[in-house]
């Protein structure tokens, strides 16, 4: 095969994945929102991993009767490894996008939908979290309450009922559009940054 040949054998091979120079400034543009993310993601697993540690130590800060301690240990068990297992999915997903190269437009399709699935995982693990949470300040509230000379175990008026449902309800709608407004801010407007860029890309 002569030079000829081999040029025209060069000029045949047609790829997708081929970034032209003028793309390829616009699509590594979109590694500053992505920094962001992977800076904001860092910093909230060191933050989960030592909440679940402080956690742990709830009894002995607000010095828990000891027949609330046992019940309380096996249910902070049961939170322990659902935060576990999502936070492993958060870090392998960190991971990715330490690892990401911003160099064609597929990386960049992929690097985005990566991007809105692991928010939903983060709001699917907020949500998992809310009962937990409830339950924990219920037992706190409880030992705290029972401290006192003129409590009655499970002598709950109609309207303390009332009260601890509405409370409960309000609660898990607060956690809910809580943790909208926290992924749109930490994540959600830089991956509109990089929506932003694939939108111009495909205007080309």
């Amino acid at each position: 095969m002569d030079f000829n040949d081999i040029q025209n054998a060069w000029n045949n091979d047609k790829s997708d994945n081929i970034v032209l120079p003028d793309n390829l400034e616009k699509i590594q543009s979109a590694n500053t929102p992505l920094d962001r993310i992977r800076k904001n993601l860092k910093s909230e697993l060191i933050a989960q991993g030592v909440s679940i540690v402080l956690i742990g130590f709830t009894p002995y800060i607000f010095h828990f009767e000891q027949k609330y301690i046992v019940p309380f240990f096996l249910l902070f068990a049961m939170f322990t490894a659902v935060c576990i297992y999502y936070l492993t999915k958060l870090y392998f997903f960190y991971k990715r996008l330490h690892n990401t190269a911003l160099k064609t437009k597929d990386n960049l399709y992929e690097t985005y939908f990566d991007i809105r699935l692991n928010m939903e995982l983060y709001k699917t693990f907020g949500f998992a979290l809310t009962p937990f949470m409830i339950v924990f300040l219920t037992v706190l509230i409880y030992d705290q309450t029972s401290k006192t000379t003129n409590f009655v175990m499970f002598d709950f008026s109609s309207t303390e009922i009332i009260g601890v449902f509405s409370a409960i309800l309000f609660s898990i709608l607060s956690m809910g559009l809580f943790l909208e407004w926290w992924v749109r801010f930490y994540y959600g407007k830089y991956a509109k940054e990089i929506k932003k860029v694939i939108d111009e890309l495909k205007e080309e």
